[in-house]
């Protein structure tokens, strides 16, 4: 099943990045896109995902450095961009995918795409990854660890439940029992032309 092969991959990229642990490290994508696309794009999109779960943690420290804290809100505007340009590159995929499939006449349409679907699950493998590390620390309590440990069993629960679905999806778009119908995010904030503070309107 698509999703068996989505949680290894995204297992993968948070053992792979957490040997050296550093948000500078260089990314290397272990799959080439020619032999093997959608694996290359799962494996970037949880590469992205887990670096910016380490910038969100550096970036509530209380005593950061004001400069460091913007220069680190920039890296975080810049990730999300790269996070919804790779979900919607993910689509691509489906859809080039299944272009012969025709729909059938009383096909209907999901409430998100594939790939946004995806990208809930790869968030849920660094929070289980993160609940898990919660379970086991040698220095919190006895209540803290079972506390956590029912938050991880709700996640991994809410994995299976997420992978069920997006297998069962996927499977109904190939069969024309659904059908795909992509709408670009069109990020604002980000755009020239569009952020009336970058384009210079006071």
């Amino acid at each position: 099943m698509f999703s068996s092969k989505a949680n290894s991959i995204f297992q993968d990229v948070i053992a792979t990045y957490k040997i050296k642990n550093t948000v500078d490290q260089p990314f290397e994508n272990k799959y080439d896109k020619n032999e093997d696309l959608i694996a290359h794009l799962l494996y970037r999109k949880c590469w992205i995902d887990t670096v910016q779960w380490a910038y969100e943690d550096i970036i509530r420290d209380p005593n950061i450095d004001p400069v460091a804290a913007l220069k680190l809100k920039r890296m975080i505007d810049a990730s999300n961009q790269d996070r919804t340009d790779t979900v919607e590159y993910i689509d691509s995929y489906f859809l080039e995918r299944h272009k012969e499939v025709q729909p059938k006449s009383n096909a209907k349409i999901n409430s998100e795409s594939p790939a946004w679907a995806i990208d809930r699950l790869s968030i849920l493998a660094l929070k289980i990854y993160h609940m898990h590390l919660e379970t086991v620390r040698t220095d919190a309590t006895d209540a803290h660890k079972a506390a956590c440990q029912k938050k991880l069993d709700t996640l991994l629960e809410q994995r299976e439940d997420l992978s069920t679905a997006i297998d069962d999806l996927l499977n109904d778009i190939a069969n024309g029992d659904k059908y795909m119908k992509v709408y670009k995010q069109m990020k604002m904030y980000n755009d020239d032309e569009l952020n009336p503070v970058l384009r210079g309107v006071k």
